[in-house]
């Protein structure tokens, strides 16, 4: 009969080793992360930080942004 774990932590710590030794450390962060819901509204929080500009200044940033890094600034 398997010992129960009485402490969390260690539960937790054995438990997410058990998953890395088997699936390997980042397919196991993938798979515990498929089961964290999240919070807050990704709508939202996408609307505020993205800037509200068309494709084609973006796409001028994003040259001129990669230009300087080309040359070093």
């Amino acid at each position: 009969m398997e010992q129960l774990i009485a402490s969390h932590s260690e539960l937790r710590e054995r438990g997410f080793r058990a998953l890395a030794d088997t699936l390997g450390w980042v397919n196991a962060v993938r798979f515990l992360r498929q089961y964290d819901p999240g919070s807050g509204n990704y709508t939202e929080e996408r609307a505020a930080l993205l800037p509200d500009e068309p494709l084609e200044a973006l796409a001028t940033e994003i040259e001129r942004i990669q230009e300087l890094a080309r040359q070093g600034g």
